[in-house]
């Protein structure tokens, strides 16, 4: 289907049915900015997940791990990240973010936007009142990675839907002048197609919670190679470790290979889980041609909007 435009009939046919239950619902959902729809397999992973720990118990580990490699494999593909393992799972963006933070050495100094999504924003107004940072807010189209260690802006700005121009020069601007930088691309992956490696980008988060139909609780930290090799953050745990479950304590302490190095303590198993069906939908179908229905939907929808609006029978 994937070569193929959306059509009314298709979309019934074809991809209705992978919304049943949703669709089921007989009210008109506008909020897929926010939280998503589910696919209905959302359901049978999850169940199966849970059966495997019903029947297995500590058995079950395997399948958990092998569904967690999947979806850092459908994130990276989805993302442009040149490897599985530089997909770090996390549980939230701002972990994510806290992450980086935590792998900085001294005070570094950040540089930001005003419009970055309100999580991000009290992260690092937080680490500024703990004096671990120096922070400096400026609207996104003034900003200046000048004297900055490390620069976070949003790639799309949540509050206005603006695309941020120029990402790769943008990048290469930041490293001339020293600086790292971090993008969140929460509000990109899945709407805009993205190539975080291309873009050069040496940190990104985001998650699977709106536009790939994951749920809460299926978010991730990119971290470029390089970086994943070298870098170390305070924010880890034994899953980190070299050899997980050889329970070893060697000195100094040896980290696994590449982002797994990123990885902290034992992960929680089923949100990876919940988003695979999601991760999985948004690549068949293709970014770019959900993008380009987007587009056509948006471009057929009334100029004027009547005065009075009949009221749909669920809220009268």
């Amino acid at each position: 289907m994937c070569a193929l435009k959306f059509t009314e009939m298709r979309l019934r046919n074809e991809v209705w049915p992978r919304f049943s239950r949703v669709m089921g619902r007989g009210q008109i959902y506008l909020a897929n900015h926010s939280l998503g729809r589910p696919p209905d397999r959302v359901a049978e992973d999850v169940r199966a997940a849970l059966d495997a720990w019903y029947v297995d118990m500590e058995g079950a580990w395997p399948l958990w791990l092998q569904k967690r490699n999947q979806f850092r494999k459908l994130t990276a593909t989805l993302v442009g990240a040149p490897r599985p393992d530089c997909i770090v799972p996390k549980t939230s963006a701002g972990q994510g973010l806290r992450a980086v933070l935590n792998a900085l050495p001294g005070k570094p100094r950040v540089v930001t936007s005003d419009g970055e999504f309100d999580s991000i924003d009290f992260i690092l107004r937080v680490y500024r009142e703990k004096g671990r940072i120096d922070l400096r807010i400026v609207p996104w189209r003034e900003l200046a990675p000048a004297g900055a260690t490390l620069v976070v802006l949003s790639s799309v700005m949540f509050r206005s839907g603006e695309v941020v121009p120029n990402l790769r020069r943008l990048v290469r601007g930041a490293h001339d002048a020293g600086a790292m930088v971090l993008l969140d691309v929460y509000h990109h992956a899945g709407v805009l197609p993205l190539d975080l490696a291309g873009i050069g980008a040496d940190f990104a988060i985001g998650g699977s919670y709106k536009y790939t139909r994951g749920g809460p609780g299926a978010c991730w930290l990119y971290v470029r190679p390089g970086l994943a090799e070298t870098m170390r953050t305070l924010d880890t745990g034994w899953f980190a470790k070299k050899d997980v479950f050889a329970y070893l304590r060697p000195e100094p302490p040896e980290y696994g290979p590449g982002g797994d190095a990123w990885l902290e303590s034992t992960p929680p198993v089923l949100a990876p889980v919940q988003a695979l069906a999601g991760l999985e939908f948004t690549l068949e179908m293709g970014v770019d041609r959900l993008r380009a229905h987007n587009l056509e939907q948006h471009h057929r929808r009334p100029r004027r909007i009547p005065a009075r609006l009949p009221r749909h029978p669920q809220l009268r």
